[in-house]
């Protein structure tokens, strides 16, 4: 939630931590400055994070959903605290729902709600400022809707999808549209680790004293005293003593509330903990096994091309091409060919450029520009001239070209075939 908020309020570089400028086409995250042709870097990112995703939840279980997933961190984070801050604990709104009707009840439910909705629209400025910029958002927020009606109109949307889900939706979300959830019994397997009830431990369960008296009248019970306070905890209302299922999203809430009750009764914690199915079963479990080796492999395989593909960019986007037109001219027994450099700065700031230009037989080559300055994803088209004698040209001749970023010192080289009559 931190970095949420800080990501478009702290500067790197000049420009925000990570501003998404969709309308130009122009994204700075984290000091590094990318335009749309960087998107097929998205591609590694994208494999990146799935390979890593059913990594992690062979291995873990559903640690992504109970931990990290933004649904989970701001209803657990946010919402959920407004919640038992004006309703009190889970047992206490339970049986309120089931008392009459009441003033109290109508203004504690008037006063969460527009904390819901004031949160809301703060998150969603915050998610717009992304977009747009802080500074350039604060603007719009004082100069009104009328003179910028989309982003108001997204600040709205936002607004009122965040409060639909973080207000009633909640945990349908997970259990209902979220196709993560419904590919679990393809991802685990009886060696990952999930939340599970030790059955053999808990069972048979039913009410019991702190200090047990066992004897021949009174055969031995298990720990599990069926209080219910697991399934009261359970955010999506599954009993865990049933088995692990879909709806878990290894919260772990189930956990906190039944090691407080072991410890009433006198009684070990972790009869609802996290361990493997085997485990679970009195088995050895297996940390290693094919699925984790294989889901590593293409993990550390999709990391290592998305660190490559940004290594290997530079500071500016350079191409060497033909203008539309006839591709040579001939000139007095000497053949032209004009060219074009496209150049595009995409550093943070201003940055200046040298160009260099060469041929593979003795050429007379004018340049429009050796050196340009530019600004920040400012682009600009270099014509180049190539005069040579037609009785040079051969195949394979070409023209190469150095550009050089003055500042980074990083080089690009283009080069292109030069034509004539005859090859």
């Amino acid at each position: 939630m931190a970095l949420y908020v800080a990501a478009p309020l702290v500067h790197v570089g000049g420009h925000p931590a990570v501003h998404l400028d969709v309308v130009n086409r122009h994204f700075f995250l984290f000091g590094a400055t990318f335009n749309a042709q960087d998107f097929w870097i998205v591609l590694f990112l994208a494999t990146a994070l799935g390979f890593g995703l059913l990594l992690l939840t062979a291995w873990h279980g559903r640690a992504w959903c109970g931990w990290a997933c933004p649904q989970t961190v701001f209803l657990e984070g946010l919402y959920r605290p407004i919640e038992r801050w004006i309703d009190g604990t889970r047992a206490r709104r339970l049986k309120r729902a089931g008392e009459p009707f009441t003033f109290a009840n109508a203004a504690r439910a008037v006063v969460k709600h527009a904390l819901y909705v004031a949160l809301s629209l703060l998150l969603s400025h915050v998610a717009l400022s992304l977009f747009l910029s802080a500074a350039d958002l604060s603007a719009m927020v004082r100069e009104g809707p009328a003179k910028h009606p989309v982003p108001f109109t997204w600040s709205v949307v936002v607004t009122g999808a965040l409060y639909f889900n973080f207000a009633w939706f909640r945990e349908q979300l997970c259990v209902v549209l979220c196709p993560y959830g419904r590919l679990q019994s393809v991802l685990h397997d009886r060696d990952s680790i999930v939340i599970g009830y030790d059955v053999t431990r808990g069972e048979p369960r039913g009410p019991r004293r702190r200090l047990p008296v066992v004897s021949e009248q009174e055969p031995k019970s298990g720990d599990c005293i069926d209080c219910k306070k697991c399934v009261y905890a359970c955010p999506t209302g599954i009993d865990i003593r049933n088995g692990l299922q879909m709806e878990c999203v290894a919260c772990a809430q189930c956990i906190d509330v039944c090691d407080d009750v072991m410890t009433r009764i006198a009684r070990p914690q972790g009869l609802i903990r996290f361990a493997s199915q085997n485990e679970l079963d009195g088995k050895a479990r297996r940390v290693w096994r094919p699925r984790l080796a294989i889901y590593l492999v293409l993990s550390v395989g999709t990391i290592l091309a998305l660190v490559l593909s940004l290594s290997g960019r530079t500071s500016f986007e350079a191409n060497l091409v033909r203008p539309p037109g006839v591709p040579w001219v001939i000139e007095d027994g000497r053949v032209r060919n004009q060219l074009e450099i496209h150049l595009v700065n995409k550093n943070p700031g201003t940055a200046g450029f040298h160009v260099v230009a060469s041929a593979s037989i003795p050429a007379d080559i004018r340049l429009g520009q050796e050196r340009i300055s530019l600004a920040s994803f400012e682009g600009a088209r270099i014509p180049v001239m190539v005069t040579f004698a037609r009785t040079d040209a051969h195949p394979g001749v070409k023209l190469e070209v150095d550009i050089t970023d003055d500042a980074r010192g990083t080089t690009r080289r283009q080069w292109v075939r030069l034509v004539a009559p005859g090859i």
